[in-house]
């Protein structure tokens, strides 16, 4: 046929153009596999990967839920058959072959649990240990490695392989030692949690005893002379010690905590009168955000007590809340008398008792919860008034109002 030199040159021009095609794509493809760089760097990011994905699980410490999520990613890292993770009660997780030995390891943990070292079982041995007929593909080595945190053995790491070599036996030991270090951070979130419990309880305290006498003896002032009054300022004075003393949650949104202080306010001005004057400037896109429970009505508190009460004639507190990027911005400002810098940083470090608790408490719980560089930024000197700011993610997933 006259046209198929014209086939044949179309049909070379399409598998060259597939076969340039194939080429390019490799080529992509071998580039990409390059930038993951050499075999030992690939083999570290898989290493840190299932660490960090392990890690996630163990947060909230050992716990049959996170124990058994996590020693599949443990398991990988040592590359043993089965790996199984206790405490000083039972078998948490199991993860592998092998489970016809679960039963017996906390008898073959008891002298790792009991603060004895790395206890190595050799495959031969491990079948009259574990008291029962094992079938030659269950017959394993396994190495025991303790958790200890601190001072304390709070379970074993218990990797299961055909023979226990030197490098399995160092691999589970760090294993476990990882393991322990995950379980003691979850440990210290606990505490920072009581800890945290423990300032709100001390910042009620501290409302109890010096506002509920004044309010109560404002309150029955009114009594007499406007009954009307007096009943109002009952209904504010029973929601105001409603939210403070409530059981339940470490955290509240900046709207709750500013009607707090809208209770708090007209508590206070029924004692003072026109001695107390309060402006605000909200802004409506920051009323949302989640801040620490009780840690501004304590801030106002402060600007009364301190601030304004010691001073002759009418005094003024500012509030503001302002979106500042990632953050939403509050301020308290008074026009008070102010008080020694000095003094102020010795309150702050926990060096004085007494007055002014409020102010160190709230900037050790922000610190506690947002890190040491976001505590309460405090501008004042004797006769100058005080500016006092805090400043909190807008975005806080792990805290719920």
């Amino acid at each position: 046929m006259p046209d198929s030199p014209l086939l044949t040159a179309a049909a070379v021009a399409v598998i060259a153009m597939a076969i340039a095609v194939v080429v390019a794509v490799g080529l992509k493809v071998l580039r990409s596999f390059r930038e993951l760089g050499t075999d030992a760097e690939r083999a570290t990011y898989k290493t840190l990967h299932a660490a960090s994905r392990a890690g996630q699980h163990l947060r909230t410490g050992l716990n049959p839920a996170g124990a058994a999520k996590a020693s599949r990613q443990l398991r990988g890292l040592l590359g043993c058959d089965a790996l199984a993770i206790t405490d000083t009660t039972g078998v948490l997780a199991w993860d592998g072959a092998g489970e016809e030995l679960r039963p017996a390891l906390m008898g073959l943990a008891a002298k790792v649990l009991d603060g004895g070292p790395t206890a190595v079982i050799p495959a031969g041995e491990l079948q009259p240990l574990a008291g029962r007929t094992l079938t030659p593909d269950v017959e394993r080595a396994v190495v025991i490695a303790p958790i200890r945190a601190g001072a304390r053995v709070v379970g074993v790491v218990a990797a299961f392989a055909p023979a226990a070599g030197a490098g399995l036996v160092r691999a589970t030991g760090e294993v476990a030692g990882w393991v322990a270090t995950q379980v003691e951070l979850a440990e210290l979130d606990a505490s920072r949690t009581l800890l945290m419990e423990a300032e709100v309880r001390a910042l009620r305290a501290q409302i109890s005893p010096h506002f509920i006498y004044n309010s109560l003896n404002a309150i029955a002032s009114f009594i007499n002379t406007d009954p009307v009054r007096a009943r109002e300022l009952v209904v504010e004075f029973a929601d105001f010690t409603r939210y403070s003393f409530r059981r339940h949650g470490d955290f509240t949104t900046l709207a709750e905590e500013l009607r707090c202080i809208d209770r708090y306010l007209l508590l206070e001005r029924a004692r003072f009168g026109d001695r107390v004057q309060v402006s605000l400037r909200i802004a409506p896109e920051v009323l949302s955000t989640v801040i620490p429970f009780l840690s501004l009505q304590p801030l106002v508190e402060n600007a009364v007590r301190h601030g304004l009460e010691a001073k002759e004639g009418p005094g003024h507190i500012s509030i503001t809340a302002n979106d500042s990027g990632a953050f939403a911005e509050v301020t308290i400002e008074d026009d008070g008398v102010g008080m020694d810098p000095e003094q102020l940083r010795s309150v702050l470090a926990g060096h004085s008792d007494g007055d002014h608790v409020g102010l160190r408490n709230v900037d050790t719980r922000l610190r506690q919860v947002y890190g040491e560089d976001n505590g309460l930024v405090i501008e004042t000197a004797p006769g100058e008034g005080t500016l006092i700011t805090m400043r909190v993610p807008k975005s806080q997933p792990r805290h719920d109002a």
